[in-house]
């Protein structure tokens, strides 16, 4: 009896040894307490205390930290907690042109290597917190307020992520970052109210530097324009200029070479042709000394000057209006 009874003890020592490994958990099996091997998922056996000990780590859950807040209420939103309390030690941060910020960000991850998680970190937790806000304080003294708040948030999170990934490496803390997640980037709640008033004022700036710049891109084309066209009218005119002056050199050329040849004949065409420019532009009336009785002429019409204006550069000299011929029967009366 005492032979079966030790039998059985010894079967049921033995039977105690089959665990089993859920899907979402790594066995990690210790001998003496120290690491003997990994155990996957299904049912595994190991020796029954005290030789050895099994510890199942949920490997494929993803764990989260936060930091400049504790969530104390149920999740409102993705990434925030309800009834969330700030806590001004964590989140206030010194930014790169020396303003502060006010941010909360939470920091998600996993176990990759379960032996590392359970030897080589003490409280897992904390030491992903602290080497997380250490690399976000890091990150946020290189970069300005400005682009902290607006644009540079997703680098700000990929920067934060990377280093935190880093340091927890340096530590062999077997734990893997999945994502950074920013949940609050402001201003201190003491200067939030003047820095909406410079946020506005910026604005403004913007909007009167954009309608400026629309008003001189209208403008100054235009401008452009006109003086383009200024200096077409003034080309083209020169042109004309240069064009008459070099044919009337020309024509004074011609003239002047029959003058040397025949001056005789030249004077008097000059004389007649100048003479027929003076008759043309104004009336004349020949009356002959032997006539007697004539009735004077009264001159009604345009008055000379205003009807045969000078010529206009480019334009030909306009042809001066008939005079008035009295009506005679005198054929000593001629025009």
């Amino acid at each position: 009896m005492v032979a079966l009874a030790a039998v059985a003890v010894v079967a049921i020592w033995g039977a105690s040894g089959f665990y089993r490994v859920q899907p979402d958990e790594l066995g990690v099996v210790m001998r003496f307490g120290a690491y003997n091997r990994s155990a996957q998922p299904g049912l595994n056996y190991a020796i029954p205390w005290p030789v050895e000990s099994v510890t199942t780590p949920r490997v494929t859950r993803i764990n989260r930290v936060d930091v400049g807040f504790r969530a104390g209420g149920e999740q409102l939103q993705p990434g925030r907690m309800g009834n969330a309390r700030d806590v001004a030690a964590e989140s206030l941060m010194l930014t790169g042109d020396e303003n502060i910020v006010d941010i909360d960000f939470a920091i998600h991850w996993r176990i990759r290597d379960a032996s590392d998680y359970l030897f080589n970190t003490r409280n897992p937790d904390d030491t992903v917190k602290s080497a997380a806000e250490s690399v976000m304080r890091e990150v946020i003294g290189r970069t300005n307020i400005q682009a902290a708040l607006t644009e540079a948030r997703a680098q700000i999170e990929l920067d934060v992520r990377r280093g935190t990934q880093a340091v927890l490496d340096q530590y062999g803390a077997g734990i893997e970052i999945v994502q950074i997640q920013m949940q609050k980037v402001d201003p201190p709640n003491a200067v939030v109210d003047a820095f909406r008033d410079v946020q506005r004022a910026n604005a403004d700036r913007e909007r009167m530097r954009n309608e400026a710049e629309a008003y001189r891109n209208d403008i100054i084309p235009r401008a452009r324009g006109e003086a383009e066209r200024m200096l077409a009218e003034a080309q083209g005119f020169r042109d004309s200029q240069v064009a008459r002056a070099r044919g009337e050199a020309g024509r004074f050329a011609a003239v002047l070479t029959a003058y040397t040849q025949a001056q005789d004949v030249t004077s008097r065409r000059i004389y007649l042709e100048t003479m027929e420019e003076i008759l043309r532009r104004n009336p004349v009336v020949l009356v002959d000394d032997r006539l007697q009785g004539v009735v004077p002429f009264l001159q009604l019409g345009t008055p000379p000057a205003a009807r045969a204006p000078g010529p206009v550069p480019g334009q030909a000299a306009p042809t001066a209006a008939p005079a008035l011929i009295p009506q005679t029967r005198n054929p000593g009366v001629t025009r």
